[in-house]
């Protein structure tokens, strides 16, 4: 029978196994190209969009304001009530219809060029060369010794970072909250506290984001990075390294006869490494952690320029495209597959519907309540009589002017007033008396329909049931 080992030997074996990873810095080196310019256009259309659209007026209020208080929400000339939810469910999932299609097709072509995490850390980097320089002066910066230009470039950066922050958490409270109403409130220093609370929130929070976290929110908080496998498929569009062309690698000078030398194309420089916001090594394949933003194929263009080399070592393909030796018009051939053509019919069907639900979205919305604390009781000259209570919305931006009418018993009619004004995005309550002659209908339930029609405007009007109670 063996003898097992003492406890010294066993302790030498143990091996110690971090469950987190050690996060390492990353210094983004700044690119140009054709993908960076596209990626600087969504920036600047999407930043300007979001700060200009809460100042932009339209029909003497906000065009965009999404109103707590009040319960509605302006959209251009259009009002949303809570009843209107419905819109908002159908609007979610056309954008996840839009996100798989988008996906199954050019793969994180959001994440890497329209998410807000890619949009804000690409200005804060944009800021932080401004302040610290590129990549290498901010590695030197990290590396020196505490001095006053240390403490003055990190200060000023740090500074600028929190200034952007807070002006883009104000401009989120500014969707909420009436701009002009808001800025009124900050030169007064009578901020409430809850606007005070959500600037401060997501001011920090793009701060943090952006600022510290940066791509440990792509790699480890983002759920789609998780599931980006599921919608990815050998013909889905993907950076990738064309390795047959590339290998073997190795650093050689320009005027070096590669081929001779029995090299690739790649020179083994590390651009791709060093422009990637995330740290990955394209080369090693597809990965989780890439977010699609295109900076490796700008960066090593720039070097197969440099190299008379022909572009497109790293590329935009398709796993069947690299393997095949397809061209782009194959490429495209197969990008048109059974399941786009399911995801587009799908979501065109949904968006053909939104669309046709907002323009055809009523003006007019009416409530009946039958008075349930005023019984049904038998009035002069043989009438019965029951309250109902009337709860007018006038959806549409102008005043209106309601005529009142009820049917569905003969001889049935509104006691007293048969018409209301109801200012424009207002609701109204009234309560309205109606009356039939006795035994013109059955005892017990009947059905009846209030018609409320605008005076201003024939194509608005509403026909609503309720039921009258005969003793």
């Amino acid at each position: 029978m063996a003898t097992p080992p003492p406890a010294a030997e066993i302790a030498d074996t143990d091996v110690e196994v971090s469950l987190y990873e050690v996060r390492k810095k990353i210094h983004p080196r700044a690119v140009h190209g054709w993908f960076a310019t596209w990626r600087w256009l969504f920036i600047f259309i999407s930043q300007a969009v979001y700060y200009g659209l809460c100042w932009l007026p339209w029909n003497g209020r906000q065009a965009v304001l999404f109103d707590l208080v009040q319960r509605k929400f302006y959209i251009f000339g259009m009002v949303f009530w809570p009843q209107d939810v419905f819109f908002l469910a159908v609007l979610l999932i056309i954008c996840a219809l839009s996100l798989f299609l988008f996906t199954a097709i050019g793969g994180r072509l959001w994440c890497g060029f329209a998410c807000p995490q890619t949009v804000y850390t690409e200005i804060f980097l944009w800021i932080e060369r401004l302040i610290e320089g590129d990549r290498p002066a901010r590695i030197r910066l990290d590396s020196a010794p505490l001095s006053a230009e240390k403490v003055g470039r990190r200060g000023a950066k740090h500074g600028v970072w929190l200034l952007f922050s807070l002006w883009t958490g104000f401009t989120f409270v500014g969707y909420f909250t009436p701009i002009k109403s808001l800025v009124a409130e900050v030169v007064s220093l009578s901020l409430g506290p809850w606007e005070m609370f959500w600037i401060a929130f997501y001011g920090m929070a793009t701060y943090g984001n952006a600022g510290w976290l940066r791509e440990q929110v792509c790699k480890y908080m983002c759920p789609y990075a998780r599931f980006q496998g599921v919608m990815f498929d050998p013909d889905t569009l993907t950076v990738t390294y064309d390795g047959e062309r590339g290998e073997p690698r190795g650093f050689r000078s320009r005027n070096v006869d590669r081929h001779a030398k029995g090299l690739g194309d790649c020179i083994d420089c590390g651009i791709c490494v060093q422009v990637c916001p995330t740290g990955i090594d394209i080369r090693d394949g597809l990965q989780y952690e890439c977010i699609g933003c295109s900076a490796c194929i700008d960066g090593c263009n720039q070097v197969m320029d440099k190299m008379g080399y022909p572009r497109g070592l790293i590329r935009y393909t398709t796993q069947h495209a690299l393997k095949e030796h397809w061209n782009w018009r194959q490429i495209l051939r197969h990008i048109i597959r059974p399941r786009i053509l399911i995801y587009s019919a799908i979501l065109g069907m949904i968006i053909a519907a939104f669309l046709w639900g907002l323009g055809h979205k009523p003006g007019l919305r009416v409530d009946v309540i039958r008075d349930r604390a005023t019984m049904a009781r038998e009035v002069e000259d043989e009438q019965i009589e029951n309250v109902f209570r009337l709860q007018v919305m006038n959806v549409s931006e102008k005043n209106q002017r309601y005529s009142l009418a009820v049917s569905g018993i003969e001889g049935i009619r509104i006691e007293g007033q048969n018409e209301i004004e109801v200012a424009a995005t207002t609701t109204r309550s009234i309560t309205v008396a109606v009356r039939a002659p006795e035994h013109s209908g059955h005892e017990g339930s009947n059905r009846i329909y209030f018609d409320v029609r605008s005076l201003n405007d024939a194509n608005v009007a509403v026909h609503e049931k309720a039921i009258f109670i005969e003793p």
